[in-house]
């Protein structure tokens, strides 16, 4: 249900005394009505209709209450087509059309996001009701305001025949087969259903969901959604209902429409149950409420775990709990007086973007940053936000000086959602991706099927500093114990470690005057970094970062080219002759070693006094044992070893280790607990060890 756009007419009765009063609006004020009709209709035809809006919440609200404002102090103004006499949307032609057995109304937004506005709405409750201060507090039921797209489903017998979207309220679309896609919306109800029913609920995407997809989409240059709410209604839309099978939604159930062989429930609540039976999702969060102090404890606590939820609401609904008190209360034009929207502050704003930089992230990725004029979005200013990557930045076709749409959900870094075409507007040159790193000067790559770009400095950039150094000394690279988060981010900040090498120039003392080291814990990390000196060659390989050379690359590095100086100076061909080495590493690998700044710091690292061991080559340890060249996958819970030690035991003697079962698998070393690739090796034939007889195939003693 989309509650922000559904603000109510007021009255249009203006007694003054005893006199009666025609008020003339002026040339200015009957033009500014005429505006305000045509862009508030053009906004709900773009908003519902093709799920590309063209103003935010805040816009549109502040549009509808000048309107109201107009039509209350000028009755002569208003019009037929008024946004405030209708529902807002209408069925398009590309469905086939659906007549509401019941309509599918609006709902009254109260504007006040304060407390006052819950108190406001029991005022108006209470006075309706003629209920006066002696009298108990008014039932209430309080829900969640979801931000997706309302759905109405028909079952009969207890089947579901038809879905139709609400249209502007009396004639909606057929959108019966891309529903049925839906995991979360049942094709039978459960228990004793009723013979005819219509069920009123939300489809929306989850925020994770959303996320999700758009990374995805990022990730092979597709077109990505622009936020949960158009990708709900731009998913159930689809004339392809393969592709609404394809998109992650999901629905919650709140309300019904025509029914019979039923017997209504008495209250709200009750009825909220009753859908949950038939086995609908319903929202947790909901409860009922005694009074308005009920009402604004309700509405504060879920503001403070709206940045938690996995879906965006923009508010709660107050709904009178009695539903024979609805029916008694009764309607005013297009809404019901015994129900009202509570907003919170909108987290999609306009603003202008004053400049276009890049970021460089900790791994080398490159984000493209707006640089915004400061604005208030879900309460929080925002001068900042991501443009994700430069397909998204050509996508958008986001330039410096353009009016955009910026979105904030929760802890969600901000992000342009869209750019706000304006008549008149002359835009400025489309951004350029820099070629080189604005921290350190090295090349910018993009590999042809990522769409993020990255720096290549690796070891020398200073962006890229700490996670450098935390890769560094994490335990399959340099074995270095004691270091952290914390204590590397405080070494750098200190300026005690401007590149990786000067690790190993760190004394003591110094560590010993860094916030919770004691002279003890400094000893035993300068004794862990003099260790590490003689650390085995692939581990060095491995610490060094080089993009897509993982564990297992650096030991097949280490064994094939016996030292740091054979590896810096292989040619691109030689590298991509190694066994298990693709084009895509190889060209990494060489990139890696081609740039200045990264041999800079490697003869730092050997000045400081690394010394490799030497693994046996290839051929010395194919001598060794019947393991040399064979293909091992560990599964299960051995013995005595973990998979770490009897991986390290498998590749000293000249053997590989794989995570996957397949045809060049050569054996299957099966712990407890074994699961599917011991399954999957019994039927493919292969030999299958236990720990016993990989040590005796290893010539291991125990």
């Amino acid at each position: 249900m989309r509650l922000t756009r559904c603000a109510s007419a007021l009255s249009l009765a203006f007694p003054v005394e005893r006199h009666r009063f025609v008020i003339t609006a002026s040339i200015e004020q009957a033009k500014r009505y005429q505006d305000l009709v045509r862009k508030i209709n053009e906004a709900d035809a773009a908003y519902y209709e093709l799920d590309r809006p063209i103003l935010t919440d805040a816009e549109y609200d502040s549009f509808y209450r000048e309107l109201i404002e107009l039509e209350t102090s000028y009755p002569e103004l208003v019009r037929t087509d008024s946004p405030t006499k209708r529902v807002a949307g209408r069925a398009t032609e590309t469905f086939s059309p659906v007549r509401h057995g019941v309509p599918m109304l609006s709902i009254r937004t109260e504007t006040d996001s304060s407390s006052d506005g819950a108190r406001n709405f029991d005022k108006r409750i209470r006075k309706e009701l003629k209920l006066t201060d002696i009298d108990p507090p008014v039932r209430y039921r309080a829900e969640l305001k979801f931000d997706g797209l309302a759905l109405s489903l028909r079952y009969e017998r207890g089947l579901l025949v038809q879905a139709a979207t609400r249209g502007d309220g009396e004639l909606g679309e057929d959108v019966t087969a891309n529903v049925k896609t839906i995991s979360e919306i049942p094709h039978r109800l459960n228990g004793k259903a009723p013979a005819a029913i219509e069920i009123r609920g939300e489809v929306y995407m989850k925020r994770s969901a959303f996320e999700t997809f758009n990374e995805r989409a990022r990730a092979s240059s597709a077109q990505t959604l622009v936020n949960p709410r158009n990708g709900a209604a731009g998913s159930l839309r689809q004339l392809d209902a393969k592709v609404t099978a394809s998109r992650p939604l999901s629905f919650f159930a709140y309300a019904i429409g025509a029914y019979s062989g039923w017997t209504e429930p008495t209250t709200q609540t009750e009825l909220i149950d009753a859908l949950e039976s038939f086995g609908f999702l319903v929202d947790a969060h909901a409860r009922t409420a005694e009074g308005a102090d009920a009402l604004v404890r309700f509405h504060a606590e879920i503001l403070s775990v709206r940045d938690s939820l996995d879906f965006d609401i923009d508010g709660v609904v107050y709904k009178v709990d009695d539903r024979a008190l609805q029916q008694e209360l009764g309607w005013v034009t297009r809404e019901p007086r015994w129900a009202v929207a509570h907003k919170y502050p909108p987290e999609e704003m306009a603003t202008t973007i004053e400049g276009i930089e890049v970021q460089v992230g900790r791994t080398g990725a490159i984000t493209p940053v707006a640089r915004l004029a400061p604005v208030m979005v879900g309460g929080v200013t925002v001068s900042n936000a991501t443009l994700h990557n430069f397909d998204e930045v050509t996508r958008l076709d986001v330039r410096p000086g353009d009016r955009v749409i910026v979105r904030r959900a929760g802890d969600v870094i901000p992000q342009v959602v869209r750019v706000v075409s304006e008549e008149g507007h002359e835009r400025r040159m489309p951004f350029v991706m820099p070629s080189a790193c604005p921290i350190c000067g090295s090349h910018i790559v993009r590999e042809a099927d990522e769409a993020v770009a990255r720096c290549t400095g690796g070891l020398a950039c200073k962006a890229q500093l700490q996670g450098a150094l935390l890769h560094f000394v994490q335990r399959k690279a340099m074995n270095i114990e004691g270091l952290g988060d914390k204590l590397a981010d405080a070494l750098i900040a200190q300026g005690h470690v401007r590149r990786i090498s000067d690790l190993y120039t760190v004394d003591a003392a110094t560590l010993s005057n860094m916030e919770r080291m004691g002279e003890k814990s400094a000893n035993n990390l300068v004794l862990e970094i003099e260790k590490s000196k003689a650390s085995e060659l692939h581990r060095v390989i491995y610490a060094l970062g080089i993009r897509h050379v993982g564990e297992a690359t650096a030991k097949t590095l280490a064994r094939h080219f016996g030292s740091i100086d054979a590896l810096r100076s292989a040619s691109l061909e030689a590298l991509t002759q190694v066994a298990d080495v693709g084009p895509i590493v190889a060209a990494s690998i060489h990139e890696f070693f081609a740039q200045p700044v990264n041999l800079e710091t490697l003869d730092a690292l050997f000045a400081a006094g690394i010394s490799p061991t030497v693994p046996l080559t290839q051929s010395q340890s194919a001598a060794l044992t019947a393991a040399s060249g064979k293909t091992f996958v560990l599964t299960g819970t051995l013995p005595t070893l973990s998979r770490d030690e009897a991986g390290a035991l498998i590749e000293a003697a000249g053997g590989k280790v794989s995570g996957s079962v397949s045809k060049k698998t050569s054996y299957v070393v099966a712990g407890t607990e074994a699961g599917s690739k011991l399954e999957k090796a019994r039927e493919l034939g292969i030999e299958v060890l236990d720990e016993a007889a990989l040590l005796a195939l290893l010539k291991v003693a125990r």
